[in-house]
């Protein structure tokens, strides 16, 4: 009587090998912290937190708080995804009104 061997077991192997999606596209764009304006917070305390949290020069704290206030809206910062998450939690611990996304 003849015993044939055991089949070898194969691990589960993903053969998706689509073309239509560019895995580099996403990587090439930086993400971005937006800081909106809000009634609550004074114009000195956004430029004082910008100096305090990235390390801006007063000057260029200043023009970002001026530009949050006129036109509603101003990216702090550029990054990886998890650099701006952490960043956009930062600007919530201020009482700062803060999103990221991806960069248009």
């Amino acid at each position: 009587m003849s015993v044939a061997p055991p089949e070898q077991a194969t691990p589960d192997v993903d053969t998706d090998t689509r073309t239509d999606v560019n895995v580099s596209e996403g990587l090439d764009r930086p993400w971005v912290t937006i800081v909106w304006n809000d009634p609550v917070n004074l114009m000195s305390y956004v430029s004082w937190v910008f100096q305090s949290y990235f390390g801006y020069s007063q000057e260029k704290a200043e023009k970002l708080m001026l530009a949050v206030h006129h036109e509603g809206r101003v990216v702090v910062s550029r990054g990886t995804r998890e650099k701006m998450e952490t960043d956009t939690e930062a600007m919530h611990g201020y009482s700062l009104w803060a999103t990221f996304q991806k960069d248009e």
